[in-house]
């Protein structure tokens, strides 16, 4: 049943060539198998779902096994062996592609540990990446709060280093070591003394109302800070769930291919065992009967054709025979002059009753 082949004429055939379909149709099967075992695999990385993925491995499984049967049941045996390659040439190239699609996905699960190695460096990367992408986002705002609380900063110093120097003055001049060189609180000492005072209240002026202001800027910082981080948080699950279909493929194609390219091959012989063997398999006693069968059926159909045309030319020779039989039969011509005759004088009695209603 696998194999496509005729259940009733396979019967009638020996065990040998019964054997030979059942191989045949056991690889058909198993291929099928690997199908439903492959695609399973790549949904359930896609839709990440169990009972989804068996749910569409099983209709790709069938979907396989439906081309397989229709590709093996529709290479016939022939006397010659190139006219089988013809017919084999566009079924190999199907089975090709059929190959390819079912080996990738079990080629993602063979290689998954080597795969998720691979994943994780591009997720670490692409963790710093977003990281420094959002950074351009608030980065440019905090460097300027940081240099205006550094310049409200370096504004306090500045006054409190004017404010040191004079006090050192006036001290200096209250023990005679500058200025008037008098020791004692002389009207310089108190000259300078009160502008140390003034510069002292402006410091604590200053102080107070700069302190005021980088605590404000240190709190835009810090929200900023706070949003930074909160969108890096909310973006980091998208490059965690980096594990999807695509992502894998891609990442096994960094891999080394010779093992993957060993691993397409063995599935590529899967594919091809079911054409392959029956290219190879010499014309058995079922291909025979079947041949026959065709060939008896292409006979009667012929047949049936000629007769079909036969008949027509036939019933179109007794046709015109009737026919002109017909055209010469008096009786036949003196009925159908009398009915003419009959219609002719309906026709003129009904025009000349129409003129009259017109007068």
């Amino acid at each position: 049943m696998c194999s496509g082949a005729d259940v009733r004429l396979l019967e009638q055939c020996s065990g040998t060539e019964q054997i030979k379909q059942a191989g045949i149709g056991g690889t058909v099967f198993f291929t099928a198998v690997m199908a439903f075992i492959a695609a399973s695999y790549a949904l359930f990385t896609v839709f990440d779902n169990a009972w989804i993925a068996l749910g569409f491995g099983l209709v790709w499984g069938l979907l396989i096994f439906n081309l397989d049967r229709f590709i093996v049941s529709t290479l016939k045996k022939r006397k010659r062996f190139y006219q089988e390659v013809l017919q084999a040439v566009p079924r190999l190239l199907l089975a090709v592609i059929i190959a390819v699609v079912i080996s990738k996905p079990l080629e993602i699960k063979i290689f998954e540990k080597e795969i998720d190695r691979v994943l994780l460096e591009e997720k670490n990367q692409m963790t710093l990446d977003n990281r420094e992408q959002l950074a351009l986002q608030y980065l440019p705002e905090m460097e300027k709060l940081e240099g205006e609380v550094r310049a409200l900063k370096a504004e306090i110093a500045d006054k409190e280093a004017e404010v040191n120097t004079l006090y050192a003055t006036f001290i200096a001049e209250a023990e005679g070591r500058e200025g008037t060189l008098k020791i004692g609180k002389g009207p310089v000492y108190k000259e300078k003394r009160e502008k140390h005072d003034a510069a002292l209240a402006e410091l604590q002026a200053l102080r107070l109302t700069n302190n005021a202001r980088i605590a404000q800027k240190l709190q835009a910082i810090k929200t900023l800070k706070a949003n930074y981080e909160r969108k890096v948080g909310s973006t980091q699950p998208v490059i965690d769930g980096f594990d999807g279909l695509m992502a894998r493929v891609n990442a096994l194609d960094q891999l080394p291919w010779l093992p993957s390219f060993f691993i397409f091959l063995l599935f590529l012989a899967i594919e091809t065992t079911p054409i392959i063997s029956k290219l190879l398999a010499p014309r058995g006693e079922y291909d025979m009967k079947l041949e026959d069968q065709e060939e008896t059926l292409r006979v009667w159909a012929a047949q049936k054709a000629y007769q079909r045309r036969q008949h027509q030319v036939t019933d179109a020779a007794i046709n015109d025979r009737v026919y002109e039989d017909l055209r010469e039969d008096e009786a036949l011509f003196a009925y159908k002059h009398e009915k003419a005759r009959a219609i002719f004088q309906v026709q003129a009695d009904a025009f000349y009753a129409q003129q009259k209603s017109n007068v």
